[in-house]
């Protein structure tokens, strides 16, 4: 059993869901992803995304006509396997595609394209055996790029609030839950750690802070402070 945290963009509001592994994702099209797939290989017990990331795979499943397996969805930053920046942090990026020949993969990727829905498709010559798409959204921290997390303060709610959360937690500074919603806690725990990186400590997580605390936290493994419940 997996809590599931949903966020809907245009409520500003998150929903929390209790899956078992085999059951479909909320706002998944029938049964075309589970919570297993979107999983990946990601042992945590606490996992989310957005609605806008479930309805650009719907338009990308209605477009392709075929089941497409996910290799790679979901994982948390101190699980690591991916960038520093990386959208599957959020719970909004997908490598599928991975046991499908490179005829199968190209379908895909037009199919990804052809929906307009998501922020980024990777071009097929960066993924030679897979297809990567991801629904980003906010104007990233750092000047001059495409990628990268958005500037989180408090009051915000967002998966990029959650990532956060779980950075500070995961190097013990503890935000008291884990729930995406930019409170008074977080933003004495990122207070912390800005101080710990001798960056200035205003509570604000922009480009310096997120660049510190990704660097800091990816892939280092569940340590004892991280929020998993």
């Amino acid at each position: 059993m997996a809590k599931l945290f949903v966020y809907d963009a245009f409520n500003n509001r998150f929903y929390t869901y209790d899956l078992n592994e085999n059951d479909p994702m909320p706002y998944s099209y029938g049964s075309t992803l589970k919570l297993r797939e979107f999983r990946g290989s990601s042992g945590a017990n606490v996992l989310w995304t957005t609605t806008a990331a479930m309805e650009a795979w719907n338009l990308t499943r209605r477009t392709y006509g075929k089941s497409i397996p996910v290799g790679y969805a979901f994982k948390r930053i101190w699980e690591g396997g991916h960038g520093t920046t990386s959208q599957h942090y959020a719970g909004v990026a997908f490598d599928v595609g991975q046991s499908r020949g490179a005829d199968a993969r190209k379908a895909i990727y037009n199919a990804a394209v052809a929906t307009k829905a998501w922020g980024y498709v990777e071009p097929l010559s960066m993924t030679p055996t897979w297809v990567h798409f991801d629904r980003r959204y906010g104007k990233p921290a750092c000047a001059k790029t495409t990628a990268g997390y958005p500037t989180v303060r408090r009051g915000n709610r967002s998966t990029y609030v959650l990532v956060l959360q779980d950075a500070l937690n995961a190097l013990g500074y503890t935000t008291g839950t884990l729930d995406g919603v930019f409170g008074a806690r977080t933003e004495t725990a990122l207070k912390g750690v800005q101080r710990r990186f001798g960056l200035t400590a205003d509570g604000v997580c922009g480009c310096n802070s997120w660049k510190k605390i990704t660097e800091a936290v990816v892939g280092i493994g569940r340590t004892s402070t991280v929020i998993d419940k």
